[in-house]
């Protein structure tokens, strides 16, 4: 009877009004979460209704491919677009080799000890440093070295030399995310390193890799400071110039001209659809690098 009476004394509520407590504080939080992922995409959606507005409507085939023009109005942009494209693919084709090679190295193959510490310092230091020091150490190299002028060359090695970082942390911490039980499993099986690195981590860390690369070719293409500094404000004037001694003035850095410098009586209209040539180059970017991505998640799945 004692042990029974002890049952009857106990608070029988308390776990419901801590459930209760707990339901109120899930539904408050669920509330807070979707009020702030709404907000955030109500305003990316006004900002691009306000980037896009006035520019996207104007845009013709003759401004994509036509010739900048300094004095007179209707001028185009394709030297400028050209270059663009050009700089971004010879960044991105130095940039991509060398730091998936290195981040491989310092998450498969670095030994554990102070000094690669002290590189992965460096080179997370690196990822945040200011572009226009990677412009500065452009006209170091380029303009006053070598002294080779403000070239595509230049700014496109420069570009590498920014991303390079970047790239070489994503893919490391892409390959270290990997599980250890597929890495152990590739051994068990008589598989090498190389094996293992190319057929198990690489495959499965290619989700992060190919989000880093196109974080950076996003930031690439859109990079003012740096080609400025070694590119120049100019273009050749030619449509198609493949010449790497070039100057290679870029869309944004011809936005920034037309915005601060050009005397056309249409610079403001120029500009706006400069603005939304970017825009839409930089998503048509992210859904090109997302490809691959939906062609890897199947191809994993299966």
């Amino acid at each position: 009877m004692s042990a029974k009476k002890k049952v009857d004394t106990l608070p029988v509520f308390s776990f419901g009004k801590r459930r209760g407590a707990s339901v109120w504080l899930d539904r408050v939080f669920t509330g807070l979460v979707w009020g702030v992922g709404v907000a955030v995409i109500v305003f990316i959606v006004g900002l691009l209704f306000l980037l896009l507005e006035k520019g996207l409507p104007q845009l013709s085939w003759s401004f994509l491919y036509g010739l900048p023009s300094e004095i007179e109005e209707g001028g185009g942009i394709g030297p400028a677009l050209f270059n663009s494209f050009y700089v971004l693919l010879i960044s991105l084709l130095i940039a991509i080799p060398i730091g998936m090679a290195a981040g491989i190295y310092l998450a498969e193959f670095a030994p554990n000890n102070k000094l690669i510490e002290v590189v992965r310092i460096c080179v997370e230091g690196l990822s945040s440093v200011p572009s226009i020091i990677f412009g500065l150490f452009g006209i170091a190299l380029f303009v006053e070295f070598f002294e080779i002028g403000l070239t595509i060359l230049g700014a496109g090695i420069s570009l590498a030399f920014l991303n390079l970082p970047v790239l070489t942390r994503v893919t490391e911490e892409s390959i270290r995310a990997v599980p250890a039980q597929l890495r152990n499993g590739s051994f068990a099986l008589g598989a090498t390193h190389l094996q293992t690195i190319r057929r198990v981590l690489l495959p499965v860390a290619m989700n992060g890799i190919i989000t880093g690369i196109c974080l950076t070719a996003g930031r690439a293409f859109g990079e003012s400071a740096v080609i400025i500094l070694t590119a120049g404000v100019s273009t050749s004037g030619e449509m198609w110039d493949f010449n790497l001694l070039s100057p290679g003035g870029t869309l944004a850095v011809h936005l920034w001209y037309v915005q601060s410098e050009a005397i056309v009586p249409d610079a403001q209209e120029i500009a706006q659809k400069t603005t939304a040539v970017l825009i839409f180059v930089a998503l048509l970017i992210n859904i090109v690098f997302r490809v691959p991505l939906w062609l890897n998640s199947r191809k994993t799945k299966a």
